[in-house]
């Protein structure tokens, strides 16, 4: 531990029992949790942000879409309203917050997306409105003990893993790493696509110290895409300004460095607001290091696309990289079958 972290610890200790007895008050019946008669499926952490939830989110959309009618519920961080929303063609980042506003680009044909700070009266709207819904995906909602979901996913970024951290402010844990108890799987997120097996053993010994025995550990690493240019026409150079909105930017970072000629990054904070500033900015960037193309997230770049000055946006060299989940160790169709055994197990309530 650092200084910092020694003299933060009494805080975290506090902060620790706090967390702890709500944990307590759930799982000895004195706080209710709400079950539903459909599964709900939650993707969350025990961290503050950068496990790569997105991603992950995304690939259960299209693993299950085809089979189930579904519909994600986010809190919608970032976004500038209150209350249960269900997106529509005027939805923005600002309405619905950028990450459910990169659901429902891509996916707005196939399910419903929307967004509601307390969950359980959000996810009763919205069976009233689409009673047709067969099962939810709960972004961010592992620490939301209200709901008890039918299958809970618990990310830890390889780079950054939860058996290391230490519980807020000492460290970035929202709660004890015996938390890791409650996950129906834990996923390792973001690991380098040569991991060795050795690694992995040792990996999933560490977790074992906080987790159920039976759990499974399955290991993912992103696949980046070519980057897609905002003008169809547009043809990718080599100096690149690269700009995010991250709460962990290394990864990217390193692979943008290793595949295309880097010359800036500007490093915001996660679930950053542009401004025009902001735009105007990056353009002095563009030209002060000599960079041809602007390249950035998918969740930036539908902030960037939709804010109120996208006349300063439109003339810019911009570019977003797109990313996709892949499972390690051929543990794909172990996943899913654990996945689907859960939703499809019938229960009167999950």
């Amino acid at each position: 531990m650092s200084i910092l972290q020694i003299l933060l610890f009494p805080f975290a200790v506090v902060y620790q029992w706090i967390t702890s007895f709500r944990n307590w008050l759930y799982e000895n019946g004195y706080k209710q949790h709400v079950s539903f008669p459909l599964p709900v499926i939650s993707v969350g952490n025990l961290t503050v942000g950068g496990t790569g939830k997105t991603p992950h989110v995304e690939y259960l959309i299209r693993l299950l879409k085809d089979h189930k009618q579904l519909a994600t519920l986010s809190r919608g961080y970032g976004r500038q309203t209150t209350g249960f929303i269900i997106a529509d063609k005027q939805a923005s980042a600002a309405t619905i917050g950028d990450e459910p506003m990169q659901f429902y680009q891509k996916f707005s044909s196939q399910i419903k997306v929307t967004v509601g700070e307390k969950r359980v009266p959000a996810v009763e709207q919205l069976l009233r409105k689409y009673p047709q819904i067969e099962l939810i995906l709960l972004d961010d909602a592992f620490q939301h003990r209200a709901i008890k979901p039918a299958y809970s996913i618990l990310l830890s970024d390889y780079h950054r893993p939860f058996y290391k951290d230490f519980v807020l402010p000492a460290g970035r844990l929202r709660e004890s790493r015996q938390g890791a108890k409650r996950a129906d799987v834990i996923i390792v997120s973001k690991c380098p696509a040569d991991i060795r097996t050795a690694e992995r053993e040792t990996i999933i010994t560490q977790i074992r110290k906080y987790s159920q025995t039976e759990t499974p550990v399955y290991f993912t690493s992103i696949d980046y895409g070519q980057p897609v240019p905002y003008h169809p026409s547009a043809v990718f150079n080599a100096k690149v300004l690269l700009v995010s909105g991250l709460a962990n930017s290394a990864p990217l970072e390193q692979y943008v460095r290793s595949h295309y000629q880097l010359v800036h990054h500007l490093d915001f904070n996660d679930h950053h607001t542009y401004t025009r500033q902001d735009i105007v900015h990056m353009q002095k960037n563009l030209e002060q290091y000599g960079a041809d193309v602007i390249l950035t997230t998918e969740k930036d770049y539908v902030k960037l696309m939709q804010a109120p000055f996208a006349d300063l946006v439109e003339p810019l060299p911009f570019y977003f990289l797109p990313i996709e989940v892949r499972f390690l160790f051929g543990e794909e169709d172990a996943f899913y079958k654990n996945l689907w055994q859960a939703i499809t197990h019938k229960k009167t309530n999950y």
